[in-house]
Order: structure tokens, then sequence, then C-alpha cells
């Protein structure tokens, strides 16, 4: 079979021959690959740059897929650390972290949109409880998890949400999508009464828009929950202690440990079933994995997935 290699974290993937996967107990399953996303979080993982990451090369990147068991069944399979990813003609899952996707769905479409609506889907049902009505901010909203996250937010039952991001031009886009009010950082201070926000930034744009917003809270007493996603404008931010100590602030993590395997699990069904139904938009461009050197550096605004 065939598969994308990664053998040095400084360059990418290549697509070359590679020894067929094997099961090696009764919970594993070799599938053959249909589609899958090449998201941030696998590039990272690949790098060596997430948290996760093994940092153990060579490797075959790919965190997540659509795949055919040897049933003949679709399903979205989430992989574990390991050395096999889904960039490959096949790979082995772990059959208890994939889920049977309905019939009929577009395998590039579900590819493309599982990992980054996952961030905000779970994170808007496993990290805090989102009442219908509230208000939310994401930051990094012109970035494909933060599109998403506008969309899980009104689907969820949000009554205001509002999208903040560098990018004018994109922000603009976001209206039809469902914001209510976009703002740029400069900005920001126009969402001085939100309930949660979702933070795909983290670095010094969330420090820097911190304290503007506490301050133009109408009510400081009133709960705002920051839950810290992606840290696409830095790893660290310096939060100023008057933040904490000013406002009911609660500054809190979603991802891969802060949400045990098991919930992530439990909410692929609901998101796989919006994703299909049409509810939730996706920009998808299926690129064959033959062309991964080159989609692995692409500078685009579609979700890029690869098929073999």
């Amino acid at each position: 079979m065939h598969a994308a290699v990664l053998s040095a974290f400084d360059a990418p993937p290549v697509y070359r021959d590679h020894p067929e996967p094997v099961a090696t107990d009764d919970n594993e399953m070799v599938v053959e690959v249909l589609a899958a996303g090449l998201h941030h979080l696998t590039r990272a993982k690949a790098e060596g740059s997430h948290y996760s990451s093994t940092g153990t090369l060579p490797l075959v990147p790919g965190a997540d897929g659509v795949v055919r068991d040897r049933s003949g069944q679709l399903r979205y399979a989430a992989l574990d650390d390991t050395k096999l990813g889904t960039f490959a003609d096949r790979t082995v899952i772990d059959v208890r972290r994939s889920v049977v996707l309905p019939e009929g769905v577009d395998p590039v479409r579900i590819a493309a949109a599982m990992n980054p609506g996952m961030s905000s889907w779970v994170a808007l049902r496993r990290r805090v409880e989102l009442t219908p009505g509230q208000r939310v901010l994401v930051i990094g909203a012109t970035g494909n998890a933060g599109r998403m996250a506008v969309q899980v937010a009104k689907l969820f039952g949000a009554a205001h949400v509002i999208a903040a991001g560098r990018d004018a031009t994109r922000l603009a886009a976001l209206p039809a999508l469902g914001a209510d009010e976009t703002c740029t950082f400069d900005r920001i201070d126009c969402a001085a009464d939100v309930d949660i926000v979702l933070d795909y930034v983290w670095g010094e744009p969330a420090a820097n828009a911190m304290i503007p917003m506490l301050t133009a809270r109408a009510d400081r007493t009133a709960p705002l929950t920051w839950i810290q996603i992606g840290s696409m404008g830095g790893r660290t931010a310096p939060i100023p202690s008057v933040a904490l100590r000013s406002a009911r602030l609660q500054i809190i993590g979603s991802g891969i440990g802060s949400v045990p395997a098991r919930d992530f699990i439990e909410e692929l069904p609901g998101l796989a079933g919006a994703v299909a139904e049409g509810t939730i938009d996706v920009r998808a461009r299926a690129v064959p994995l033959a062309e991964v050197a080159q989609a692995w550096t692409a500078d685009t605004d579609d979700r890029i997935v690869l098929v073999p």
C-alpha cells in the first residue's frame, strides 16, 4: 500500500510504499481510509509541537478520518498516539474510538468537519453548561474551527454570538453563518457582557482582551467562563493578576486530557449527524494523498482532506 511518511520534523511527509497494517488485539481492526483531514492538530502532533505528540519518527500522520470497515460500513475514527495514522491507504483503528456514520454521508465533508467542529462542540457540552439564551464570544472566529464554533454556539441555543478576529474581510462573512455581531481585537470591549468565551488564539491577544472586556462589564460579579481551546497567538499569555481579582472570571481549558476520551467519543454521533444534515457549513477540498507534500504547507481557507 501507499502512505505519507514523515521522516523529519522540518520537512513535509513523502508519499511512498509502506508495509500493510496489522491488528494486534480484539479491539483493533484494519480499515480502508476514505478521507483524512489535514488539521492543525495533525501537523502539530506530527511535528512534535503539540503537547500530546510522541515526538517519534518516522511516522504516518493523520489523527482521524473516515474509513470503511471490513463489513462495508463507514466509520469516523479518532486515532490515539500511533506511528500509523490515517494518511495511508489502510490503517488500524481501535473500534471503541470510532462511530458508525449515517447512510449516504460525504466522507470528505465529515473528515473536514469533525476535528475542528469537535473543539467547540465538546467545550460547550463537556467543559461548561451553555444555557439557551446566553451570550458567547468566539476569539479567532475567522479560522476553520472558529467559523464552526459560531455555528455550534447558535445550534446549542446561544442568544447572541460575537465573532472576533483580525481579518475584517473574513469577519464580514460570518453573519451569514449565525454571528450576531463581529469585531476586531481593538473593539473587543463590545463583547464585555458575554457569558462564555471560546478562545482559539490565546497569547498576547487574549491577555490584552481581558482587561478591556472586564472593565466594560455591566456587572463584574456575573460569571464569565473563558475556555482556552487553541493557541494560534502564542502558547503562553501574560494574564494580569487584576483580571482574576476584579471580576468573576474563570479560565479553563478544553482538549485532550482535560476532557476524557470517552466523552469525546460520546459526542461524535451528534456532530456527525449535524454535519451530514447540512446544519453546519463546511469548507472542504479533496486532495489526492499522493500530493501530500504540496498540501502540507498550502495556504488556503479551505480544509484540505486527503483522499487515496
